[in-house]
């Protein structure tokens, strides 16, 4: 099965989830070994290109399917930022799927070495300090391509002062592979 075809798949599995929660009808879930796999994922809903909810899963801790499902019903109904999704929305909102690599800790030896080894456009990252902790997906580059809004933003994300650091940060790394709705317009 291809890249394509997987993606296809895990859009119609969130599109499907949120499509039944708003129209009341019943969106059958693909069986395939591989939708049966630990998998970590972000739903990310957009209208006309602005962010309209996302939330996903940092790490793999349930089968794939059933991670796209539920961050597609988290993202469309229960994003803080976002009052929940209204059935009149549905037709304007876009899908996109995000399934993350496993994470991995960057190491470094101040602020000015993490930023010289975020790599833009690719990494994922993730910001811990304390009980604080923020991510930003890949795809979050397009907006913020210097690597100093990035991490400014993150820490903004994480509660915190947009210049604030302390030996105690903890960053972690990943990549993704998404696939978004518009990818398969006219696809069946």
């Amino acid at each position: 099965m291809t890249d394509t075809t997987r993606g296809k798949i895990l859009i119609d599995i969130a599109r499907g989830a949120i499509t039944e929660a708003l129209c009341e009808v019943h969106a059958p879930v693909p069986q395939a070994q591989w939708l049966d796999e630990l998998g970590a994922t972000f739903v990310t809903l957009t209208q006309d290109g602005e962010l309209r909810g996302c939330i996903g899963s940092l790490q793999a801790h349930r089968p794939l399917a059933e991670d796209v499902y539920r961050n597609a019903l988290a993202a469309a109904f229960r994003d803080p930022r976002f009052d929940p999704l209204a059935r009149h929305e549905l037709e304007a909102t876009e899908c996109e799927v995000s399934l993350l690599s496993a994470a991995e800790t960057i190491k470094f030896s101040g602020e000015h070495d993490a930023l010289a080894q975020l790599r833009p456009g690719v990494d994922g990252v993730i910001f811990e300090y304390g009980r604080h902790r923020s991510t930003f997906l890949p795809q979050v580059w397009e907006q913020l391509q210097q690597p100093r809004h990035f991490m400014a933003q993150l820490k903004r994300k994480a509660g915190l002062p947009d210049d604030f650091w302390t030996d105690e940060v903890k960053l972690s790394r990943y990549t993704v592979s998404k696939w978004r709705e518009a990818d398969f317009a006219g696809v069946r």
